[in-house]
């Protein structure tokens, strides 16, 4: 879902659409197929059918559209009553589903967009899963050695410094209790490359959604550094800052 502006109800129809007629165009289709959702289960079945394997279902970002459309209700409404049936067909069609994985930055869908989807199984701070989209400190010494090296002649630092001074930047994710930090891979990456430090994952542009939320809601922004909660705070939905910063 992370390809397209969505700022009005076509923006959506037609990313759906798009996506759709590929897989349309190599699985088959039926007339009787015209809404999103009644297509997207039609290319569900046809793959099972045509290759004998159950299919995987791979969603990132399912919720842009709804951040896109924060401090618009009328918009959200509209992109709502789309996605909830779309996304409604993993749970009609299980069997048919050998794995599904859906990805976002919020966790809002559960009480909108995923209200009939019942059976997902939310590993956001399962413990199994805490390093499976970071890099870990044993992961980062053992693949990059080489050029944690270069890095620290680059910058004129010591093996040791180095990895101390990527510890104190990029470390620091924690999505279970007493879990190992996670480092953030898009800034490891980026250091690696340009062979310097920087706040590359915040340059990538501050989130829109979260800059709405801030105005609508008058958060006071220094009382928000000291701000502590426990993990039912983490799991609330929509308009919950402190979730969604997290």
């Amino acid at each position: 879902m992370n390809i397209e502006k969505y700022d009005s109800v076509e923006s959506l129809g037609n990313i759906l659409n798009n996506v759709l007629i590929r897989w349309e165009k190599e699985y088959g289709s039926e007339p009787s197929e015209v809404s999103f959702s009644l297509r997207f289960a039609g290319i569900i079945r046809w793959t099972h059918e045509l290759t004998g394997q159950r299919a995987v279902i791979l969603v990132d970002e399912y919720d842009k559209p709804m951040l896109q459309a924060i401090g618009n209700e009328e918009l959200q409404r509209e992109f709502r009553n789309t996605l909830k049936p779309f996304y409604g067909v993993l749970k009609t069609m299980d069997g048919d589903i050998k794995f599904a994985l859906l990805t976002g930055v919020t966790k809002f869908g559960k009480v909108s967009v995923f209200s009939d989807l019942n059976n997902l199984n939310d590993i956001s701070m399962d413990e199994r899963y805490v390093a499976l989209c970071g890099m870990t400190e044993e992961e980062i010494h053992h693949y990059f050695k080489d050029d944690i090296h270069r890095l620290a002649s680059a910058q004129g630092l010591t093996y040791e410094e180095t990895c101390d001074r990527l510890k104190e930047s990029y470390d620091g994710y924690h999505f279970a209790e007493n879990s190992e930090g996670i480092y953030n891979p898009f800034s490891v990456l980026n250091t690696f490359d340009k062979m310097k430090f920087g706040s590359y994952w915040f340059e990538t542009g501050t989130p829109t959604y979260l800059v709405e939320l801030l105005k609508q809601n008058h958060y006071n922004r220094r009382r928000v550094v000291s701000w502590t909660t426990d993990a039912n705070g983490l799991n609330d939905m929509d308009d919950n800052l402190i979730s969604a910063l997290y």
